[in-house]
């Protein structure tokens, strides 16, 4: 009986495919932030103006990501300006909880899932810039 052995999540994703799917989760998201600010602010209990400013920094962040991720070779230099930015957008996201906001039930799901969902690109985007980092 042979043995097979499964890819583990990295091997499976590519660098450059982690680095589109936040792409176009981040114009996603922004596009949704950006044009919807108002009725996520009723439902979520973030001020209006948080959500549109945050959605509209979004869009560029998102071309900014598609860029670095269909470059040939992805320079590493994008990735780790990726990672830092993604590092700061869940800090921010967590320092929501400290701001005074009457989030509601909806508002604290929405800022911890999209904080846990960065997190887990991140932590992909780090892993794919280490494997394809040469041995030292």
């Amino acid at each position: 009986m042979s043995h097979v052995t499964l890819p583990t999540a990295p091997q499976m994703l590519s660098l450059r495919t982690v680095l589109l799917a936040d792409a176009a989760s981040c114009i996603a998201m922004g596009l949704l932030m950006s044009g919807g600010g108002s009725a996520l602010a009723v439902l979520t209990g973030l001020p209006e103006r948080l959500l549109v400013g945050a959605g509209l920094l979004l869009l560029p962040v998102g071309v900014l990501m598609a860029v670095v991720g269909t470059r040939r070779p992805i320079p590493a230099a994008g990735v780790w300006l990726v990672i830092l930015g993604n590092m700061g957008w869940i800090g921010g996201s967590l320092l929501l909880f400290a701001s005074g906001f009457k989030l509601t039930a909806l508002g604290i799901a929405f800022v911890l899932v999209q904080a846990a969902t960065v997190a887990l690109l991140t932590a992909l985007e780090y892993s794919g810039l280490r494997a394809q980092a040469p041995n030292r």
